[in-house]
């Protein structure tokens, strides 16, 4: 099953699509991208058809300046109200037989994601994929000052090659978090979630391994 919904936004629209999980569904995951993709680029697409295979409905949807086909993302407060807008669209259209509802997305849409659950918004967990704790090369312009106001269970995914999210530094901000926030290190694999030839693992694998701890997570949601 699957669905294509205009939603209104700040006085114009954006597009989301909700895909059905295949086979049983257990929970709805509406994922926002990154800053520089949309709701349809390869990694929200790959992303989108792994978690469908583990349980999760799946709702993505354009930021309003990737809908208006600007390179420059939106400011925060109109990334998270367009966020809101498509979660309260999808509770309206899929209703509480669809399952827990998971928020969150890919690098900016995870951190979009984030804010709104630190802001105290419903959801019952947070998805976070390839987190950008802070810009490349400048790992003291962190971006984890809301992080510890976060109660929902939140299940994070980073490469440990990942510019964007130096490991040392955020096992020293996992030490400001709830308990309920999961770490998962993909080893090898960069903010794209690519891994090297030489590493011996392939992309494929890399989102096996995401689709897999993601379902045993969404396994204590539910």
């Amino acid at each position: 099953m699957s669905a294509s919904w205009r939603v209104a936004v700040d006085g114009g629209e954006t597009s989301a699509l909700y895909e059905a999980a295949e086979g049983n569904q257990r929970a709805v995951f509406v994922a926002a991208h990154g800053a520089g993709g949309s709701m349809m680029d390869r990694a929200m697409a790959a992303v989108s058809a792994t978690l469908r295979r583990h349980g999760f409905g799946v709702v993505r949807f354009n930021f309003l300046y990737k809908e208006r086909k600007s390179g420059r993302p939106d400011p925060m407060p109109t990334l998270t109200r367009t966020f809101a807008a498509v979660v309260d669209r999808a509770r309206t259209e899929l209703g509480r037989n669809a399952g827990p509802l998971v928020i969150g997305g890919r690098s900016m849409g995870g951190r979009a994601g984030s804010m709104l659950a630190a802001d105290g918004f419903a959801a019952d967990g947070l998805l976070l994929l390839a987190y950008p704790l802070h810009p490349p090369g400048k790992p003291d312009q962190l971006r984890d000052a809301h992080l510890p106001r976060i109660s929902v269970p939140v299940l994070c995914f980073n490469g440990t090659r990942d510019p964007f999210c130096t490991p040392e530094i955020m096992q020293r901000v996992l030490t400001t978090v709830r308990p309920s926030w999961e770490m998962h290190w993909l080893e090898g694999a960069d903010h794209s979630f690519h891994v090297p030839k030489s590493s011996g693992r392939t992309d494929a694998e890399i989102l096996s391994e995401v689709g897999a701890v993601s379902e045993r997570w969404l396994a204590q949601l539910s």
